[in-house]
């Protein structure tokens, strides 16, 4: 499709006129339009156009000139639109279709409400509670801009010019400013940020606006939390986040050196948003894993997200641990959902823009990883993976479309998910294939070489898979198995936690009651020879909960140097290790104690008493700012790091 026609726009216009002045409706869609065939020029002709159909086209951007005074209905749907800044030509806009531009973000919504007033609907859906949570935060960013203010005023000394202070301002208010879930920061930093077209004005004006974001469903919101014996049974029928009382840490207070503790940490926000049917009397649901967004687009030392993802029920959930709002929740009827993990894809768009894409990956019970696109909020694919449930998932930290897949069908499957189309497809294709022995569990890329090796927890121990690519073979078997110190039960060889502490040393769970051994992956390797079962060299060894049962999943933090694991009782138990990692040879025999056990506040701020909770995993971001545990018991908790 070339340069738009007035010829093309009366024969598509409605009503049917031989004057484009008289067109109220104008329907352009699937016309495979780019954005310069928008001619501002002709478009202004249509000085009584009310209605604009631009869905199903090509569209980055729209000209910021159209010149259409009247306009009261525009869709945009299914385009590759980048910014909505130009949306404020349209001051009397009520209706605004938006699904399907998978490059806007949860923060291009907040800008829409604030700079349409008029609008009444957004997607389909009503747009007043966005509008009046633009409103709050308006109100909660110009109070901390103006105390911003007074302070950098108070610093300013009376040589400096009033233009360069002014710009100095403005980049101290962008840069030190901040409000609401990190996912919106971008949002927060166009409103602090004086823009032109949007505040009409040479200096800086904040007229600043709220933080909430689109989701698939109605969100759960924070609510205060009263004295348990106040709360009444029948909350909201939505979605619930109760904020807890900051409630002191509970449990064993130094680690087994006698160093006081690293972590000091206070419960945040107890979630309910697996519920079936929203339903908060839903104490069943089993929530089975979490994992942190990675901080793909921070590119700062220390950077981390505060993003996770958790799955349990039918539902995948994606959260702000600051504010324990649930920013997207994506349900497949039918599934049960076991195991989530996350990637960024570089995309180009058809213009040859390149832009970045965090995906979600989702798998359980159908055998399905399905990819979802979280931004835009939808599945953009979907992998028949196996015939049989999907027990866990993990991208390769090295190659970002790298998928590992283990399933009850004993197999593990490598796949290369590629880069999606124009059309937002993937087309994954099937590298290797390791077969096992038994249902594998956790999978875990050796850190030191993740192209190489990928170790795996199995019912029947912990194996090793030589993962190389430019071997021929593309189905593998065992290479070596790992042989801990373990009890006179078969059973006991179960390896259900695993996870590497540092490029070396590997932490697992399974093969004895009450114990968590840390290895040595170069050591045990080192002594392997052409053995198919080898020994592990085991570090140390840290006391954990005597129980039988199995499934609660270890995680670690390698830049903190921390262990994490639930147990039956519904504790988390903390270990610092870093002592351990920097002790020389031989290490102490004995189990070394956690460094703390985090007991959760009862009776539950949800307004009832669970006699019982099994915390099934335990998830820190790299700075271990934000944990997040899951419960057989529908309950997603945060803590934050004070």
């Amino acid at each position: 499709m070339g340069p738009l026609s007035a010829r093309l726009l009366m024969q598509r216009g409605r009503p049917k006129s031989d004057r484009l002045g008289k067109i109220r409706s104008l329907d352009l869609s699937g016309l495979k339009l780019l954005s310069e065939h928008l001619d501002p020029k002709l478009l202004s002709r249509l000085t009584q156009l009310q209605e604009l159909d631009l869905s199903n086209n090509q569209l980055e951007t729209l000209p910021t000139n159209l010149g259409l005074p009247h306009l009261r209905i525009l869709r945009c749907a299914n385009n590759q639109l980048g910014d909505v800044s130009a949306l404020c030509q349209f001051p009397q806009l009520e209706e605004l279709s938006l699904e399907g531009n998978p490059f806007l973000t949860v923060s291009d919504n907040l800008k829409v409400s604030f700079l349409l007033p008029k609008l009444r609907k957004v997607n389909g859906k009503d747009a007043s509670s966005t509008s009046s949570q633009v409103e709050n935060l308006n109100r909660e960013l110009t109070s901390r801009v103006t105390a911003h203010w007074e302070k950098f005023m108070a610093a300013l000394s009376p040589e400096e010019e009033a233009e360069k202070a002014q710009e100095d301002f403005v980049r101290s208010a962008v840069r030190d400013v901040r409000y609401g879930p990190e996912s919106l920061s971008e949002f927060t930093q166009w409103r602090v940020c004086p823009h032109p077209t949007v505040l009409g004005v040479s200096s800086p004006s904040f007229s600043l606006a709220p933080m909430h974001c689109a989701a698939l469903e109605p969100r759960a919101r924070p609510v205060a939390l009263k004295r348990s014996d106040d709360i009444p049974l029948n909350l909201s029928p939505k979605k619930r986040v109760c904020t807890s009382p900051l409630a002191p840490v509970e449990g064993s207070p130094v680690g087994s050196d006698g160093s006081q503790p690293a972590l000091k940490l206070e419960p945040l926000h107890f979630l309910q948003c697996h519920s079936k049917n929203n339903s908060p009397r839903d104490l069943e649901t089993q929530l089975w894993a979490c994992a942190f967004e990675p901080a793909w687009e921070e590119g700062h030392a220390g950077a981390t997200s505060q993003t996770v993802a958790t799955c349990g029920g039918e539902a995948v959930c994606v959260i702000d641990c600051q504010t324990g709002i649930v920013l997207h929740k994506y349900k497949a009827p039918g599934e049960e959902f076991f195991s989530v993990a996350w990637t960024a894809l570089m995309v180009v768009t058809q213009a040859g823009h390149k832009k970045r894409w965090s995906v979600l990956a989702a798998a359980g019970l159908r055998g399905l990883v399905r990819l979802l696109h979280v931004r835009a909020g939808f599945c953009c694919g979907v992998i028949r993976a196996h015939k049989k449930a999907i027990a866990t998932l993990c991208f390769s930290p090295t190659h970002e479309t790298h998928l590992f897949t283990a399933s009850y069908d004993k197999r593990i499957i490598l796949w290369d998910i590629g880069v999606p189309n124009h059309d937002y497809e993937f087309q994954a294709s099937q590298l290797l294939t390791l077969d096992t022995t038994s249902i594998p569990l956790r999978l875990c890329p050796v850190a030191s070489c993740p192209d190489a090796y990928l170790l795996a927890g199995c019912e029947g121990g912990c194996c090793c898979w030589d993962v190389r690519l430019d071997q021929p073979q593309k189905k593998r078997v065992c290479e070596v198995e790992f042989v801990f110190p373990e009890g006179p039960e078969a059973s006991r060889r179960r390896v259900d936690g695993l996870a590497f502490v540092n490029e070396d040393v590997v932490a697992s769970k399974g093969n004895s009651p009450g114990t968590i051994y840390l290895w040595s992956w170069g050591q045990t390797w080192l002594g392997r020879g052409s053995q198919s079962t080898v020994a592990v060299v085991v570090l140390a060894r840290l006391q954990w909960s005597p129980t039988e049962l199995a499934y609660f999943s270890l995680s670690t933090c390698p830049d903190e140097g921390i262990v994490l694991c639930g147990d039956e009782e519904g504790n988390v138990w903390v270990y610092d290790v870093r002592h351990i990692l920097r002790q020389q040879p031989p290490l102490p025999a004995g189990l070394q104690a956690p460094t703390q056990i985090l007991k959760w506040p009862q009776p539950w701020a949800l307004g009832q008493t669970v006699t019982k909770t099994m915390v099934n995993m335990v998830v820190a971001n790299p700075t271990c700012t934000y944990l997040t545990a899951l419960t057989d018991s529908n309950i997603v908790a945060i803590w934050k790091r004070q």
